[in-house]
């Protein structure tokens, strides 16, 4: 074969590679997706993704932020995971292997402890963890909150200083109002959902009632102890300015027009701890740009007991993986 023919050639089969490479790699980006949600729903009982997948690298990147890489792969996509409610912050086992499999999916995900959220005395200021690890990462991020980190998390990516820091927000059983939860959890109350009664976690509310004792005085208290919704609702009636201004603040559909990014909203139709309708209102706050995943294969945070029976379900959360690691 004469020379220019050989460079004729080469330059076929290079332009033929070129051609190929996105649809390699999204096929690569669809299988990891799919593994992802197989385990995540499976709860690591069809371990998908370890199969596929290197162990991902860790190391402690502060006293309070660990960080989690993809192994065996340069780079990875960044990404802040912020966590709910637990006294174990960064440390907690379930917390941890969601880094690790978002890690072997392909993320560089930066995992900080909020100290309110360890507990139970959620501030405005427990938003500063997330935003010192967005303004970390060489790059814009993605942020993916679990349950009431939802509240710091839309308080970080509405700062104004973390304009252009945020690539997508992505909420997991979020809620809208921080009150309306409380209520719920006492009563079992929830208008917007048709909710009416039995008290869903009374216990766990009037924990964090104690917790933040100095925001209501005994009498409040007690009223909110009684977990009568008329009782709570006229308990809440009574709150002091300055509290409901905090509530209001820790209410992610307060903070939610000040959001740049993209934000996806996946909820549980089942979800016993924070009513799907609580996602509904939050996204009915910003409709722009927000959309909304609702599925029966997650109970609140957790897979469901049905898993993936429905195929709908793994294609909308497929999708969710997907579009996070190419947003």
């Amino acid at each position: 074969m004469r020379q220019p023919q050989v460079a004729a050639a080469l330059l076929t089969f290079a332009a033929a590679l070129a051609l190929a490479a996105p649809v390699v790699r999204a096929a690569r980006l669809l299988v990891l997706s799919a593994a992802f949600v197989v385990e995540f729903v499976s709860d690591g009982d069809v371990p998908a993704l370890t199969t596929l997948t290197a162990a991902p690298l860790t190391e402690t990147l502060d006293p309070a932020t660990d960080r989690y890489r993809p192994g065996g792969l340069a780079g990875g996509a960044p990404l802040v995971l912020v966590h709910g409610l637990t006294p174990h912050g960064k440390d907690d086992p379930r917390l941890q292997r969601a880094a690790r499999l978002l890690a072997r999916t392909g993320f560089d995900v930066a995992l900080p402890t909020i100290p309110g959220l360890t507990q139970g005395r959620l501030r405005p200021e427990d938003a500063r963890p997330i935003i010192a690890a967005l303004a970390a990462r060489p790059e814009p991020a993605r942020v993916v909150s679990v349950s009431v980190g939802a509240a710091p998390a839309f308080l970080a990516a509405a700062d104004s200083a973390m304009s252009g820091r945020v690539r997508m927000l992505l909420a997991l059983g979020a809620h809208a109002s921080a009150l309306d939860l409380i209520r719920y959890h006492l009563t079992g109350t929830d208008a917007s959902a048709g909710l009416r009664g039995p008290p869903r976690h009374p216990e766990l509310a009037r924990a964090l009632i104690e917790a933040n004792a100095e925001l209501a005085d005994p009498a409040l208290r007690a009223a909110l102890a009684t977990g009568d919704a008329a009782r709570v609702d006229a308990a809440f009636a009574t709150l002091p300015a300055s509290t409901q201004a905090l509530m209001a603040e820790l209410s992610p559909a307060q903070t939610v027009r000040s959001v740049r990014a993209p934000i996806v909203l996946v909820h549980g139709r089942d979800d016993a701890a924070v009513p799907y309708s609580q996602s509904l209102r939050l996204a009915a706050a910003r409709p722009a740009h927000t959309r909304v995943v609702l599925v029966g294969a997650i109970a609140h945070v957790e897979g469901a007991a049905a898993g993936l029976r429905a195929a709908g379900d793994f294609v909308r959360l497929l999708g969710v993986v997907y579009d996070l690691l190419v947003r």
